[in-house]
């Protein structure tokens, strides 16, 4: 941060605005972020306008993917537990970590899918629509919920002091936006196992 007052001023004012306005600014957060997803995901951003990784790295993503998701779910936990013991410095490097994570995971799967496109289940018809499908929606689906929730939790912690943090919804929208992460999280080295070494 900038020690120039003016420039401390206009931190200031951003986050008091962040903090005055905090459902209206996780909202847009989160819209902007659920729409880019769709955007990529139903193909409106042509891969040519992105750089195309060498072959090697866009076939290593996924399993890139499937590791960040398995530390997620282990700094998100490690971040519940330290919250649970009134650890709420560790409680926040945890859950920052683990939205650093998050978005590592969220950019490199919109880069794969804008540059190479979904990878289709390779087993069977059957289990196709009966276990991957279903499992593909829940995670999906997760994933999308979970975004304005882990946002709207964040946006609280860092425009408040951790003592006035009892005042707000952070603890009893965090414990929903973790459990469902978790699961999301899950979900995404199951669909992962089926996609690239069960079949």
């Amino acid at each position: 941060m900038s020690t120039d007052p003016a420039g401390e001023d206009e931190d200031g004012g951003v986050r008091a605005f962040a903090r005055d306005h905090t459902v209206g600014v996780a909202g847009t957060v989160s819209t902007a972020a659920v729409a880019l997803v769709f955007a990529v995901a139903l193909g409106f951003v042509p891969a040519s306008l992105l750089p195309r990784a060498p072959t090697a790295v866009l076939h290593a993503i996924p399993t890139v993917n499937a590791a960040v998701s398995v530390v997620a779910i282990g700094t998100i936990a490690a971040g519940v537990a330290a919250a649970r013991r009134g650890d709420y410095q560790r409680h926040r490097r945890l859950m920052g970590a683990s939205t650093a994570l998050f978005a590592t995971f969220l950019v490199l799967y919109l880069y794969r899918v804008a540059v190479v496109g979904t990878t289709p289940f390779p087993g069977p018809q059957s289990l196709y629509t009966t276990v991957y499908l279903p499992l593909l929606a829940v995670h999906v689906s997760l994933a999308v919920v979970c975004v304005p929730l882990v946002v709207y939790a964040l946006t609280l912690a860092t425009t408040r002091p951790v003592s006035a943090l009892a005042e707000t919804p952070h603890a009893r929208v965090g414990r929903v936006a973790a459990v469902l992460w978790v699961v999301s999280f899950a979900l995404g080295v199951v669909v992962y196992l089926l996609l690239y070494v069960v079949f």
